[in-house]
C-alpha cells in the first residue's frame, strides 16, 4: 500500500492506498481487487479485503467501504456494517476506534481526512459527479459534527486519473462552467476537436481549499498511466477488456 507523508506523520492514525498488488485475485482482477460490487469471484475478494484490513490492524468485519453511488452523501460509522447492509453514500467519517473506513476507485479521486486532535476521521470518493456536487465540502461537514476542525484537518488525495489522460466532451465542459464559469482553468485542449482534456485532480484540490482545509496532499500518481499498481476503468474501456477491479484507500484511529 502507498501512504502519504502527512498522514504518516499523525499520532493514532492508520491509513492506506492499496495498489492492485499483494492480492489472490486472477486475470483482469489481478489481484488486489477489493471491489464487492465486481464480478470477480467473491471469496477472493474477501480474502483481499481480510489482506487489507490486517494491514490497518482492523478484523475483517470492522473494514468498512459504501454502496457507491457518485453523490455528495456523507455516512458517519459507529460499529460494523454488512455487504447486504453497506450504506449508499460516497463518504464516510467516524471517530469510532479500531473500525477502518475506505472508498473504492478506479480512477476517480480517493480522499481521506484525518484530524488527530480530535480524533476524527473521514473517506471520500470523489469522482468528477461528486466533486462538482459537494461530496468535500460534506465530508468536512460531518465530521465537524463528530468534534473535528476544520483547522487541523489533514487530508490527502490518492492514486486518481490524471489530466492527461482524461478526455471529455463539450457537454462535461459545459457543465462545470455552468456550475462556475473559474472552472474553465480546470480544462486544457485535447487532440480531438471539440474535445477538452479535465484537471480532476486541480478540481478536487481546488474544492479542498474552498472548504477551508489548509493541510493538503496529492502523492501525485495516475491511476491510468500506471497498469502494473492500479486499475483503471477509463485505460480498461480505451483496451476493451471485460471489467476492471478496484482499488481501497482507508484509514483507522488505532484503538
Amino acid at each position: 500500500m502507498l501512504q502519504s507523508a502527512s498522514l504518516a506523520a499523525l499520532a493514532g492514525i492508520r491509513h492506506g492506498f492499496f495498489t492492485r498488488t499483494g492480492g489472490v485475485s486472477q486475470g483482469v482482477y489481478a489481484s488486489l481487487n477489493g471491489g464487492v460490487g465486481s464480478n470477480d469471484n467473491p471469496e477472493q475478494v474477501a480474502e483481499n479485503r481480510a489482506r487489507m484490513a490486517q494491514a490497518l490492524g482492523v478484523a475483517p468485519e470492522r473494514f468498512l467501504t459504501p454502496y457507491q453511488i457518485h453523490s455528495p452523501d456523507v455516512v458517519a460509522a459507529d460499529r460494523p456494517w454488512t455487504a447486504d447492509t453497506r450504506p449508499r453514500a460516497d463518504a464516510i467519517v467516524t471517530r469510532e476506534p479500531g473500525l477502518a473506513i475506505g472508498v473504492s476507485t478506479a480512477d476517480c479521486g480517493p480522499l481521506l481526512f484525518a484530524d488527530a486532535k480530535a480524533r476524527v476521521i473521514g473517506a471520500a470518493h470523489a469522482g468528477w459527479r461528486g466533486a462538482l456536487t459537494g461530496v468535500i465540502d460534506g465530508t468536512v461537514a460531518a465530521m465537524e459534527k463528530l468534534g473535528a476542525e476544520r483547522a487541523n484537518i489533514t487530508v490527502t488525495l490518492g492514486p486518481t486519473i490524471r489530466q492527461d489522460n482524461y478526455e471529455v466532451g463539450p457537454e462535461f465542459v459545459e457543465r462545470f462552467l455552468a456550475a462556475d464559469a473559474y472552472n474553465a482553468r480546470f480544462f486544457s485542449d485535447a487532440a480531438r476537436a471539440g474535445h477538452a482534456l479535465f484537471d480532476l485532480t486541480g478540481y478536487i484540490a481546488a474544492r479542498v481549499q474552498q472548504a477551508g482545509i489548509e493541510k493538503f496532499e496529492d502523492i501525485g500518481l495516475c491511476t491510468y498511466a500506471d497498469p502494473a499498481r492500479f486499475y483503471s476503468f477509463r485505460r480498461a474501456t480505451h483496451l476493451s477488456e471485460p471489467y476492471y477491479g478496484r482499488h481501497i484507500n482507508a484509514i483507522a484511529l488505532t484503538a
